[in-house]
């Protein structure tokens, strides 16, 4: 429901494969093996030989008013990021490698307090002009000056990045430790400082802008859709990171007001392709001649994503979320077993962690080196941190939570709040409990106000309300909501991004991740630590002693996931036989012409 950097900027952490002594490499991998050696061909997920053409539209919700993604000013176009090409792409069938796009060669110095890229030659911009060394410099310290509050918190251990040689450029660092430094530098698209010279960066444009990546605007209807055709000569096609994807000719987005209006017009055929994330729609929504004549498709792909995090979100910001036992409190109110039996058909799995579906969650109590972390912060965090393990409320589906509710009373009790009439108001002041719940898609609706009602029961006024896209963008950048539903995405090897979701400095930082307002020196700590951690198992203790910590914090009040995604499609694409184990994988789909044309005759037919 954010901006693409919300779900879509993940970062790993890494060593160097058989680069220690400075050797110059492809790529590099978190586990010290690469799958794919320097005379890789193509990824094992791409169909080498997918046939080029065809239309793929998409639908976005709300609207937008700029082209420039990087800046916090307005609300980027979708689909934006295909325009620009990136140092290195990532490898979506194993976790934390990454291989050259932009760049050549990746070269670590021994002492791993600097990385130097070597760029293609044959890299260019749009307009046939090279990339150069001096536009990754000026990338870089444009992004950390005027970019969007993450790029701060991603580069602030590097110190500096200059020219190295006829191609190169070398990034320094502050210290060895934050291993991960050099992809997330990798990840840096790099933009053409020509054509920003004389433009304004900070601010939002509807100039198309140029780029360099596999794409680039062909149309354009400001705040409605959006088109993109690939470029005919695009440089880095044949690259073996390239090979087998980007198939489509055309890819198009249009602009729905809501997601109700959005779903029919897929079933109406105004556009080819929907991930779904609502399991009532998924259930019971496609249904129509369309889905009964075989011509739209419906596939649940597994994934082996860690699933983040969504959730109710308090805003910290507010006096009234500030206690613990009050946040704790609320999420009594929230009855998952109901809501997935008789809401999402059964098809959800309660979250309990920042990174369920992984070997980094939580569970259990703290032991070995999770417990040595955690030890120094004993007294500064609960004491259930080490004696149990966290889980939220449960119930038995039926939608009587009398007991919950006691227990969620007796801790507003604690925290200075008492039932008068059948308001709960605190003791000192006589101020009424009462928030606002802000959502942008109306059919997250049917989720909230079960929760609201079973506020009331509590004494507590929680008021829904559903705004624009423009609206909600806006209050969510300037930290303006008491609660909200908000998702924090995770990788499989958490890093410097950590700093803009939970870091002090963030939660001050308008248009930083850090929407939960979220101020502590122990989860700051935690979070430095595990920047650093050594190896994959220090990795995954201090993860999952972070993640014990925000889970004791009270921070949200945990939704659910599952464990694929569910895509549906009118049926002129194909797929590679093999999926990816950590993307959806759609820019390796390709248009099967016979198909599309059958599907185009038959559309009529079915949806008079």
């Amino acid at each position: 429901m954010r901006r693409a950097p919300a779900i879509i900027v993940v970062t790993l952490l890494l060593v160097f494969t058989g680069n220690a002594n400075g050797a110059a490499t492809h790529g590099m991998s978190l586990f010290g093996d690469l799958k794919y050696g320097p005379d890789f061909k193509h990824f094992d997920y791409v169909n080498p030989d997918a046939p080029k053409g065809g239309t793929m539209r998409y639908s976005a919700l709300g609207t937008f008013d700029t082209l420039n993604p990087f800046v916090i000013k307005g609300i980027p176009a979708a689909g934006i990021s295909g325009i620009f090409d990136t140092l290195t792409v990532r490898s979506e069938d194993e976790p934390s490698s990454e291989y050259g796009l932009v760049a050549e060669k990746i070269e670590s110095a021994p002492d791993k307090l600097s990385v130097l890229y070597t760029l293609r030659k044959e890299a260019r911009f749009h307009d046939g002009t090279p990339m150069t060394p001096e536009d990754v410099v000026w990338t870089f310290e444009t992004l950390r000056a005027k970019g969007q509050p993450m790029y701060r918190s991603y580069y602030g251990d590097v110190i500096k990045a200059e020219k190295e040689g006829e191609r190169g450029v070398r990034f320094s660092f502050k210290s060895a430790d934050n291993r991960e430094l050099p992809q997330i530098i990798g990840e840096m698209p790099v933009l053409s400082k020509a054509y920003w010279s004389g433009r304004d960066f900070a601010g939002t444009t509807l100039d198309p802008p140029l780029g360099s990546g596999p794409y680039k605007i062909e149309a354009l209807d400001p705040g409605r859709s959006i088109t993109y055709r690939l470029v005919a000569d695009y440089w880095a096609a044949d690259l073996p990171v390239n090979k087998g994807r980007h198939n489509v000719d055309v890819i198009r987005y249009d602009y729905y007001r809501d997601a109700t209006i959005a779903l029919e017009a897929f079933k109406a055929g105004q556009y080819d392709v929907r991930q779904e994330n609502v399991s009532k729609n998924w259930a019971t929504g496609y249904d129509g001649p369309a889905l009964r004549a075989g011509l739209i498709k419906k596939e649940a792909i597994p994934h082996q994503r860690p699933s983040g995090m969504q959730g109710f979100a308090y805003n910290l910001r507010r006096p009234l979320f500030q206690d613990p036992r009050v946040r704790e409190a609320l999420a009594y109110a929230f009855d998952f077993e109901w809501s997935n039996k008789d809401l999402f058909y059964g098809a959800y799995t309660r979250t309990r962690s920042y990174f369920d579906n992984s070997e980094l969650a939580a569970t259990g109590v703290p032991q070995g080196e999770e417990l040595r972390i955690l030890e120094k912060f004993r007294g500064q965090i609960p004491d259930e941190v080490f004696t149990t393990e966290y889980d939220p409320p449960k119930y038995d589906g039926s939608g009587n939570i009398r007991d919950g509710l006691r227990a969620a009373l007796k801790l507003l009790k604690e925290a200075g709040w008492t039932f008068k009439g059948e308001k709960l108001v605190n003791d000192e002041t006589g101020q009424p409990f009462e928030f606002e719940i802000i959502l942008v898609q109306p059919e997250f609706e049917r989720v909230v106000l079960p929760f609201k009602k079973n506020l009331e029961r509590m004494g507590i006024d929680a008021r829904v309300r559903t705004i624009d896209a423009a609206q909600y963008e806006k209050r969510m950048q300037t930290f303006d909501f008491d609660m909200a539903v908000v998702s924090f995405a995770a990788s499989e090897s958490p890093g410097n991004e950590l700093r803009d979701y939970f870091g002090s400095q963030a939660a001050d930082e308008p248009g930083s991740q850090n929407l939960l307002g979220i101020k502590s020196k122990v989860i700051d700590e935690l979070v430095e630590e595990l920047i650093k951690a050594p190896d994959r198992a220090s990795l995954v203790a201090h993860t999952r002693a972070l993640d014990r910590v925000l889970q004791y914090g009270y921070y949200v009040i945990p939704h659910y996931h599952v464990s694929a995604f569910r895509v549906a499609y009118w049926d002129k694409f194909r797929r590679p036989a093999s999926s990816p184990k950590y993307a959806v994988g759609l820019d390796t789909w390709w248009v099967d012409a016979q198909a599309a044309k059958s599907v185009e005759a038959k559309k009529g037919e079915v949806t008079k």
